[in-house]
């Protein structure tokens, strides 16, 4: 036993003066310890004990070379290298929501690919770029259609007898929280202006999904055409955000204020993703978009148009804003869309020359090399 406490006490007395002797050079003795450590498999939970022990370096180890909780002659402020539990004394970690108690700041502030969510992969950002030039290339001009909320019903389903319009993308809703009104909603000729196969996103805040449950599983309405695929959500980062949540539309009971936004996408037809990539490119966003410094006030943040454009590669899209949003919340025209709002800043559709439009630059957005041998694709 006293031969064994001697070759460790030895061991630890050369670590020592390994330690002091590279301290006195200036040589950070952060950078010896992690090259020690951290190439050891499963290693990475030390780092930080790692970076906390730099910081006490200067008082280094006492002058006893008593054996103390298996470290010689160690201070009280070292930290040790193993793995710390719940109940650890000195167990550094970021607690978001303390810190959101003492500040008011939200944990999602701290995502640090907010604006760009495929930063660090060079070939999907790559990817996201020559989408982009894709998109824009083969886009209508803007259109948008200023129609009051009690006429909306009429002009579209003029559109569809008339002039016998479909889309394949059709959007419904922006981030404002009088959109989902289900005696409205429940009217339209969705499942007439859609095409086959068709896309459908539908946005709602989480005040009100049991409204937009409700609508999508009416067996008399035109969402028995559609079939729940996907979920995206938007997160707003702060209460100062024109997409956070006003009080009156949270309970006073409610302890937890729900803010994000929900948007579901549907399918109508059929589609595949191992095979039509003619119709649809997947896995090129998230699901999951977060504010940031380019998001704007805009009624609908460029994210959400981004995801269906990617997503599709149709050009005839359409996007439905039942109700007024406000001056705070702007509706935006965006080049490839007809949008129909009461608030819509620019009111210049004409069926007709929508047509000839599409004739110039065509129903599908044509798929290059560069782009099909980038592109997420399904193992076959």
């Amino acid at each position: 036993m006293n031969e064994r406490l001697n070759k460790r006490f030895e061991s630890d007395k050369r670590k020592r003066d390994i330690w002091r002797l590279n301290t006195s050079r200036g040589i950070s003795p952060l950078k010896t310890i992690s090259r020690d450590f951290t190439n050891r498999p499963g290693a990475g939970h030390k780092l930080m004990a790692v970076k906390m022990a730099s910081a006490h370096s200067a008082r280094g180890f006492g002058g006893s070379n008593n054996y103390i909780g298996g470290n010689y002659g160690m201070t009280s402020q070292y930290i040790g290298f193993r793995p710390k539990t719940n109940s650890s004394p000195g167990c550094f970690k970021n607690d978001y929501s303390n810190h959101y108690i003492h500040s008011g700041i939200l944990p999602v502030r701290y995502i640090r690919n907010a604006k760009q969510q495929v930063e660090g992969y060079p070939k999907l950002q790559r990817l996201c770029r020559l989408k982009e030039q894709q998109i824009r290339k083969y886009a209508t001009v803007p259109f948008g259609a200023r129609v009051k909320t009690e006429n909306m019903v009429k002009t579209l389903n003029s559109w569809v007898h008339n002039y016998h319009l479909q889309f394949d993308v059709i959007m419904i809703g922006a981030l404002s929280e009088n959109q989902l009104l289900y005696p409205i909603l429940s009217q339209l000729p969705i499942d007439k202006l859609a095409a086959k196969p068709g896309f459908l996103f539908i946005w709602a805040s989480t005040q009100k999904i049991s409204e937009l449950s409700r609508l999508l599983n009416d067996p008399n309405s035109w969402a028995k055409r559609f079939r729940r695929s996907e979920e995206l959500i938007f997160v707003p980062v702060d209460k100062n955000s024109p997409y956070y949540p006003t009080e009156a539309n949270i309970p006073e009971k409610q302890i937890l204020e729900e803010l994000q936004w929900h948007c579901w996408m549907c399918i109508t037809g059929t589609v595949r993703r191992s095979t039509d990539k003619e119709l649809i490119h997947c896995n090129i966003n998230t699901d999951f978009a977060v504010e940031n410094q380019s998001t704007g006030n805009s009624a609908v943040p460029n994210q959400i148009y981004e995801v269906a454009e990617n997503f599709s590669n149709s050009t005839r899209r359409l996007h439905i804003i039942p109700t007024s949003t406000g001056l705070d919340h702007p509706v935006k025209m965006r080049p490839g869309w007809v949008i129909i709002s009461p608030d819509v800043i620019l009111d210049n559709f004409n069926p007709e020359r929508y047509g000839k439009e599409l004739g110039a630059v065509g129903q599908r957005i044509p798929l290059t090399n560069d782009i099909e041998q980038l592109r997420p694709k399904t193992p076959n």
